[in-house]
């Protein structure tokens, strides 16, 4: 896709990370959950309070997406927070990385991911791990091509439903 924007979003950004993260993951798994349970889960954690936490926080970095000044997608690194008995605190983690379906294909997530996975290796290789649904074979390939093995499962808590998740790692 032309005409895309991938830039490191900074404190001013937190409303907008918000609000892709919420229009992202809604339009992404919106038909799994309970009404209650996706509006419970949006409101924590795609809420302008977690996005302005991540961004002061050093040892996380955001990025956004855009078109025409317009935020389409998002991503989070941050220290890796998975149920997995390898992760240490060295370990770094791709927390979110979501583009709207309008927007996706062209390579958009490759930029996307290559622009965070180069913040976390920014000293150096280290392990890096993402979770991804178990039904999203979109991502699983996209992933797969860059290095991540799947390595674990987990169930990923959205109020109470509970989704099977794939732990993956690369490094």
């Amino acid at each position: 896709v032309t005409g895309l924007v991938i830039r490191r979003a900074v404190a001013t950004d937190a409303e907008a990370l918000a609000a892709i993260g919420a229009a992202t993951f809604g339009e992404a798994f919106g038909r799994l959950y309970p009404r209650r349970d996706l509006e419970a889960f949006v409101a924590a954690e795609h809420s302008v309070g977690r996005a302005r936490r991540d961004l002061a926080d050093p040892g996380c970095a955001a990025w956004l997406v855009e078109a025409d000044g317009r935020a389409v997608g998002l991503a989070v690194a941050c220290p890796c927070g998975l149920p997995h008995p390898e992760v240490t605190a060295a370990c770094g983690e791709i927390k979110r990385l979501y583009v709207l379906n309008a927007w996706q294909g062209g390579g958009t997530g490759s930029r996307l991911l290559e622009a965070a996975l180069a913040w976390l290796e920014r000293e150096g290789p280290r392990l890096i791990w993402l979770s991804v649904f178990s039904e999203n074979v979109a991502a699983q390939r996209l992933y797969a091509r860059f290095g991540f093995e799947k390595v674990g499962n987990y169930h990923f808590a959205v109020g109470d439903s509970r989704d099977p998740e794939f732990i993956l790692r690369r490094g």
